[in-house]
């Protein structure tokens, strides 16, 4: 029997999004398997989730590797794949589909479009309106892909956080990848310090760093949640954030993953995008935006801060 491919190279932020689309994939194809090919980051991760039979790691290296091309198109024959879904929808995807799985049918944004669309106007669409379109066109019923279940990506995270409190904590996620420097907020902080100061020590503040980022978070006057030394994996990042009090962070991972475990927090957004288009915010997850994120003063943010927890 035939098998379908989803492919979803990342980041973080980008696959959790893609968990409701999987999910709708996966109960269409009930009696397929179903494979996604990601990046190798989040292959571990994603091994887990239940809506699929395996993952296929793409190591994503230059396309005139032609050695890597040839390995990458003899993996991924073994599979017998008749239908791909490609939910990355970028150039790499877009060769794939000419020269590696040609002879798969094949989903994409291309293949969404409405005659006489064109894609940079169809890209302007909210990230789950466009996932959603897309599925519809293939005929697939929509059920999960805007409610997205995290429920099986959490673990059990009170020995750890015991740790490091014993009250109410309040997460801050202030950092970014070094590509988008420009989603970073520079107050954090002082932010911090606000918190302490006008909570008058109530909540525990606490930060997650990610690899490459424990440095960065000795920095600021909070708890760092290690492991072993270690940055916590992605189930315990997301266990921590289902049990927090009020998140804060930047246009990042965590904050698709706070919005989408409905937790009450804050996400401040400079002018790089908007909040609609990478479908982020809710009733209880809200946003901040403002043309220069260096604008953006503590004082506001602190406002927004105090209404929700107050």
């Amino acid at each position: 029997m035939s098998n379908i491919l989803i492919i979803k190279h990342g980041s973080l932020g980008d696959l959790i999004q893609a968990n409701g689309a999987i999910r709708d994939i996966k109960e269409f194809y009930e009696n397929r398997k179903v494979f996604l090919l990601t990046s190798a980051p989040y292959s571990i991760f994603m091994s887990e989730c239940p809506y699929l039979d395996g993952v296929i790691i793409d190591k994503r290296l230059p396309r005139w590797n032609l050695f890597f091309l040839h390995n990458l198109k003899k993996l991924l024959s073994k599979y017998n794949f008749s239908k791909v879904f490609d939910l990355q929808n970028s150039k790499r995807t877009n060769f794939y589909k000419k020269f590696i799985l040609k002879n798969s049918e094949w989903s994409s944004s291309i293949d969404t479009l409405e005659p006489g669309q064109k894609k940079k106007d169809f890209d302007k669409f909210p990230v789950l309106d466009r996932m959603e379109l897309q599925l519809k066109k293939n005929n697939i019923p929509i059920k999960y892909l805007k409610n997205i279940d995290l429920s099986w990506a959490q673990e059990d995270h009170s020995k750890l956080i015991n740790q490091y409190t014993n009250r109410d904590y309040i997460l801050v996620f202030p950092f970014c990848s070094k590509k988008h420097k420009n989603k970073k907020w520079p107050y954090f902080k002082d932010l911090i310090s606000r918190i302490r100061r006008d909570f008058k020590n109530n909540y525990s503040i606490l930060i997650a760093p990610g690899p490459g980022e424990i440095e960065e978070a000795k920095q600021l006057n909070a708890k760092i949640i290690l492991n072993n030394n270690q940055p916590i994996n992605i189930k315990m990042l997301i266990s921590l954030i289902s049990k927090a009090k009020f998140v804060i962070a930047n246009d990042t991972g965590p904050a698709h993953i706070a919005s989408h475990l409905r937790r009450s927090g804050l996400a401040l957004f400079g002018s790089h995008t908007s909040a609609e288009k990478v479908s982020i915010g809710n009733s209880t997850f809200k946003i901040i935006s403002a043309k220069k994120l260096e604008e953006l003063k503590v004082d506001i943010v602190m406002d927004k801060i105090k209404t929700y927890l107050n």
